[in-house]
């Protein structure tokens, strides 16, 4: 329980404030239907939600049996049963975007950016798949073939998430870029896979952002500061953050149903991380 109310008192005091608003925007657009009252309030689903991906469990339908309707019975005394929470789980897809961005962390100046790819179902099961049937799409990275989404993501020096995007798996890695650092400012170390002197120049005249990628094997290398080769050398930083987002926080599995609890999955998966108290960093002094 020592963990569960310094997380259920942020998600509580943020919706206290987004509910009010939003209703308030569906009301305004004609969109508002009926909403009958729940059990468990949007604080509380979110809750269990998010601390689903900070347990060691690897099924949420065990985790919401066992520890929530059993562990924490007195936290949650309205609980449903695990197929109405499921039920619930696609409504709360809107505030876990919103509440993402209020995790983000503070852009200092040096930055890192990647991307992973988020796998559906085995490569043998491509043909058969079709929950993402017109959403997810085959691609390729450096160590094979996949059928699935690609997550771009940009950290901080403390490893902190700045922005995140999630694409088909062909996109590009540098189609993106440009939405993702917008409103940051520094320099941001990237792979090889981030070469382009046109998206270079473009960020560095419009956003004051100057990408350093790393130079592919047929080209010059060019004259860099010490201080930015020492940083370049240290990007195996974001990629720690992508095995912990994994291993960790589970934000990749093939037993997905809908494309609506995906997306949740996925979201919660990220603000599990940033909630997480200790996150890989480069210590700069």
């Amino acid at each position: 329980m020592t963990s569960l109310e310094p997380l259920f008192c942020s998600i509580d005091d943020f919706c206290q404030v987004f509910e009010p608003q939003w209703q308030q925007q569906l009301l305004a657009s004609k969109q508002r239907r009926r909403r009958r009252p729940r059990s468990l309030s949007l604080s509380e689903i979110m809750t269990i939600l998010i601390a689903f991906h900070q347990s060691h469990y690897r099924n949420f339908k065990y985790f919401y049996l066992i520890n929530v309707r059993h562990h924490w019975r007195r936290a949650f005394p309205r609980a449903v049963s695990d197929q109405r929470f499921v039920e619930w789980m696609p409504s709360t897809l809107v505030p876990l975007c919103v509440y993402l961005q209020h995790c983000y962390g503070q852009c200092t100046g040096i930055s890192f950016i990647d991307a992973t790819s988020i796998k559906v179902c085995h490569n043998r099961r491509i043909s058969q798949h079709r929950v993402f049937e017109g959403h997810a799409a085959r691609g390729k990275t450096s160590v094979g073939w996949f059928f699935g989404f690609k997550l771009h993501l940009v950290i901080n020096d403390h490893g902190e998430l700045l922005n995140v995007k999630i694409t088909p798996g062909n996109t590009n890695d540098r189609k993106p870029v440009v939405e993702l650092l917008k409103g940051l400012s520094g320099k941001v170390f990237a792979d090889k896979g981030y070469v382009s002197q046109a998206l270079a120049q473009y960020l560095q005249e419009e956003y004051d952002v100057r990408l350093l990628a790393k130079p592919r094997r047929n080209m010059k290398n060019h004259l860099m500061l010490w201080r930015d080769k020492v940083l370049a050398r240290k990007r195996a930083l974001i990629e720690t953050v992508i095995d912990q987002l994994k291993n960790i926080s589970q934000i990749e599995h093939s037993r997905h149903r809908s494309p609506a609890n995906f997306c949740v999955n996925l979201l919660c998966g990220l603000i599990a991380y940033c909630h997480q108290p200790k996150k890989p960093s480069l210590q700069l002094d």
